[in-house]
């Protein structure tokens, strides 16, 4: 498989943690911004945006562990996938570029990941931006009844290890189009050859993938519930972009996330899931105008 790559961006292998090593594109200078990718994608969905902030940033766009070009280990226990230990990859990849404080932007699964980063790291977390997900304890509280087949994905990957694993790969090409498909149904956010790369990229990585979305039925929940129970809240200026899923599904976005982040602001877009890829300027703009705030507060 090619991997594709963000032009103008220096590539680097860094380790994170456990000696999990990512792959890393950096470009720009300036303060650092890292942008975290979502499901069924890889760090390439950023190629738009992360041009246009290295304007004014240096950007660090890494593979999460177990997806694209980034190692992929074995889930040795609950913790190999967790959100704490991929959040920990990420601190430990961008001191390593030689920064203690950075702007955090994720999407999807990225946004969990970003979200754990600022609960147990909030001194290295200057902002967190957030692109159409939910807080795990308010996902799997609000998928109730058959609203709840919109992420029927969620529940399969949540059984124990081995009967989620063999079923995906019996279909893999079909399971991840699947997704590419329903969230994109114009068609045209991706060439042939990016919705190719994404999906053969996501076969490659079955495994993690399903590891990753079983933390987050497990000790991600668990973790998240204690930090609730704790009063624990993101502490840095928060902002989300979504879909507004909240009025099909009964749920308001905003203020699920305004429990977690007290110094917060939303926006709803009518861009599709794939919002980086389909509106790059309103995305690079969202993630500018949280920085500025950030800026601002000090």
């Amino acid at each position: 498989m090619t991997s594709f790559t963000i032009d103008d961006f220096t590539y680097r292998r860094i380790a994170g943690a456990d000696g999990v090593h990512l792959n890393v594109a950096v470009g720009g200078e300036g303060p650092a911004v890292v942008l975290l990718h979502g499901f069924p994608q890889t760090h390439y969905m950023w190629r738009h945006v992360a041009r246009l902030l290295a304007q004014q940033y240096t950007v660090i766009v890494p593979d999460l562990r177990g997806y694209g070009d980034s190692d992929k280990p074995a889930a040795q226990d609950v913790n190999t996938y967790s959100k704490r230990t991929m959040g920990n990859d990420i601190i430990t990849v961008v001191r390593e570029l030689g920064f203690d404080s950075f702007g955090l932007v994720g999407h999807d699964r990225g946004a969990l990941v970003a979200v754990r980063a600022g609960l147990d790291h909030p001194e290295s977390i200057a902002f967190l931006g957030i692109l159409d997900v939910l807080p795990t304890l308010d996902t799997w509280s609000v998928l109730q009844g058959v609203n709840a087949k919109v992420a029927w994905h969620l529940y399969l990957m949540a059984q124990p290890a081995g009967m989620p694993e063999k079923m995906i790969a019996a279909v893999a090409h079909e399971f991840y189009s699947s997704f590419l498909d329903a969230w994109d149904p114009a068609g045209n956010t991706f060439t042939p050859s990016e919705r190719d790369y994404y999906v053969q990229a996501s076969i490659a990585s079955t495994d993690s993938i399903v590891a990753d979305y079983r933390a987050t039925a497990g000790i991600d929940l668990d973790m998240d519930a204690a930090d609730r129970e704790r009063g624990v809240q993101l502490s840095m200026p928060v902002a989300a972009i979504s879909q507004d899923w909240g009025s099909q599904l009964g749920f308001d976005a905003s203020a699920l996330w305004r429990a977690w982040a007290p110094d917060f602001t939303y926006q709803a877009t009518t861009s599709g899931h794939f919002m980086a890829e389909q509106n790059p300027q309103e995305i690079a703009e969202f993630v500018q105008a949280l920085a500025h705030r950030a800026d601002d507060q000090h």
